[in-house]
């Protein structure tokens, strides 16, 4: 992996403040630290709505201004968000003293707060999306794990006090961190130098390959809403839905960090949503023949579930914008649209549920009805062979997450099988690593062994730490292909063709095709 463990990064202090920040104002709402008699059902369903439609909004809105006007988008992002956070937290502190006008600085500290926490999670995206895989993913599962940490400690604070530590502590600091951590990204890569509208199709392409992807972390995004918006009203499992989203995160990145260090592998979301999805959906089935104390373990559980796939949502979209080298704003706001769209549907089913019927816990059936109904759409649509996804012009559909760990690559993306440097450049491999067993890919063409030539490919990729998409471009440059014909081919510009090129050649220590033929050679033998 990429860091060590005794080091960790201020990039991953920042996230965990952000991520403390927003359990505090968009998961938990007002419930977890305003006061009680503040929080009536009305007070609660207003902010719940105007928050819900302003961070979708803040999504959508931003996948379509990254695709046409991708440098103002950008500039809006980096100099409002931080801002609408602080002002959105303000509203909300006036709610408790202005009698008078509640319900619209609730509805404003909603709106403020939903765009101003989707800003955040963008320029987030964007700063981990820069940095090399291993790197990148490492903080961001480090800041993950240590933001429950910090928010189960503002419960030792005075809820009088946590109200002003979150507009006055945690969002300068957030902001500091952001500012002190994109000093070392690096600008010049494909995805910051795009211009969507130039090569649309690539677009098209990376839509037509991951709305599957988007979809299954909807439909996890969905149960979750259902169970928050029936924590809304039974104020006994709201306690429970928030520690649940926080604790969940620290063990889905414990366990992460814990099979990163022991093993390379690759996980994509359909995949994590396949192996969930029959305990979720029996989680539904059983809510209405089970008490109040299995409502709060399903809570808590789906809770845990929602925070790794948001996680490796980030991952995912990441991996795209480089392999793909497109705008990472585009990516992982298109995934959010999708995601936090249905997220808001399943708060209203939830909320709305309770007035069906009054009697018992009938109100339950027509939750597990439609929830069990939205998991088995899903499930179709993402493996069903009517939809099943077809790849264009040999590009990788849905490409997994991959983990390598330290004996694979290290953060730099170098082999550690390398030498000591030698003139500022890293030496030759001293050997290959251990040949693990080949995992299919995503798709049928990616990682086929063909011929002579795939297999060799596929020995270097194991050797040096190489990506799939790295593999994949290396392959056809091996066969003669142009960068131009590559581009073509993965549908993806050409100046990314190039920079997939750079990493090879610089993990290789090579400079020149010619070079690249005789490594080959010298792996068959």
């Amino acid at each position: 992996m990429a860091e060590g463990a005794a080091h960790t990064h201020v990039s991953s202090w920042g996230y965990a403040c952000f991520l403390t920040v927003n359990a505090t104002s968009i998961w938990g709402g007002v419930f977890p630290f305003l006061p009680m008699e503040f929080q009536t059902a009305e007070v609660t369903l207003t902010f719940f709505l105007a928050q819900s439609l302003a961070f979708w909004g803040a999504f959508v809105a931003s996948a379509v201004g990254s695709y046409r006007f991708p440098h103002g988008a950008r500039r809006m992002l980096v100099s409002l968000s931080a801002i609408l956070v602080f002002a959105g937290s303000a509203c909300l502190i006036g709610a408790m003293y202005v009698f008078e006008a509640v319900l619209v600085l609730v509805a404003a500290g909603g709106v403020l707060l939903g765009i101003g926490c989707a800003g955040l999670f963008m320029l987030w995206q964007r700063y981990f999306a820069s940095l090399p895989p291993a790197q990148g993913n490492v903080r961001l599962v480090v800041g993950t794990a240590l933001a429950p940490f910090i928010y189960f400690a503002l419960y030792l604070v005075p809820i009088a006090l946590t109200a002003f530590l979150v507009p006055l502590v945690f969002v300068p600091l957030c902001g500091l961190c952001i500012a002190l951590s994109v000093r070392e990204m690096r600008m010049d890569q494909p995805m910051f130098e795009d211009v969507p509208r130039q090569h649309p199709q690539v677009y098209r392409q990376v839509v037509s390959d991951y709305w599957r992807s988007a979809l299954c972390v909807g439909s996890l995004a969905f149960a979750s809403g259902v169970i928050r918006g029936i924590a809304l009203l039974h104020q006994e499992i709201s306690l429970v839905v928030n520690s649940a989203s926080m604790l969940g995160s620290f063990v889905s990145a414990a366990v992460l960090l814990l099979l990163w260090r022991r093993m390379s592998f690759r996980l994509g979301l359909t995949s994590v949503f396949r192996v969930v999805y029959p305990l979720v959906i029996t989680g539904f089935l059983l809510l209405p023949f089970l008490g109040a104390g299995y409502l709060n373990l399903f809570a808590a559980f789906t809770y845990m579930v929602f925070s790794l796939v948001l996680m490796l949502m980030m991952m995912q979209c990441a991996q795209v914008s480089r392999d793909r080298g497109i705008n990472p704003v585009f990516i992982y706001a298109f995934f959010g649209a999708v995601v936090y769209l249905m997220q808001a549907v399943g708060f209203l089913l939830g909320w709305v549920s309770d007035f069906v019927s009054v009697d018992g816990f009938d109100w339950l059936f027509f939750v597990a009805m439609v929830s069990s109904y939205v998991l088995g759409i899903t499930l179709l649509v993402s493996t069903g062979t009517l939809f099943k996804a077809v790849a264009s012009k040999g590009t990788v559909t849905a490409d997994p997450i991959e983990f390598l760990r330290r004996g694979s690559a290290d953060a730099d993306g170098r082999s550690p099988a390398s030498g000591p440097a030698k003139d500022g450049k890293p030496a030759k491999p001293a050997k290959a690593a251990p040949k693990r067993r080949n995992r299919p890919s995503a798709s049928d063409d990616a990682g086929a062994i063909r011929d002579r030539t795939s297999k060799q490919c596929r020995a270097m990729q194991e050797a040096f730490g190489l990506s799939t998409r790295e593999t994949e471009v290396m392959e056809l440059i091996a066969r003669g292909n142009s960068m131009a014909s590559i581009a073509d081919r993965l549908v993806i510009s050409e100046n990314t063709v190039r920079t997939h090129a750079k990493h090879i050649y610089t993990k290789l220590d090579i400079h020149k095709r010619q070079e690249l033929l005789d490594m080959l050679h010298e792996r068959e033998g």
